[in-house]
């Protein structure tokens, strides 16, 4: 690919990229809806445990799990 299709697809690119970001509107999160009830915020603690800690813990069982199947496949041959 020569300079100047590298240049205009970067072009075509930015400029598509711009256009998507100047049309697109803002949320309005600050608005409530009509039936809108929500519940009371997460503490940090609640956060980091659900997102965070949650996950890791999910990981670490799949692993080890994992891991003891291997063990026993590896026993039988």
């Amino acid at each position: 690919m020569d300079k100047k299709n590298a240049l205009r697809t970067g072009a075509v690119a930015t400029g598509s990229t711009l256009m998507m970001l100047l049309m697109s509107s803002p949320a309005l999160a600050v608005t409530r809806d009509d039936g809108d009830d929500p519940g009371p915020g997460l503490s940090v603690v609640q956060t980091l445990g659900l997102f965070v800690g949650l996950p890791l813990l999910l990981f670490a069982v799949i692993a080890w799990l994992v891991v003891l199947g291997e063990k026993s496949g590896n026993q039988q041959s």
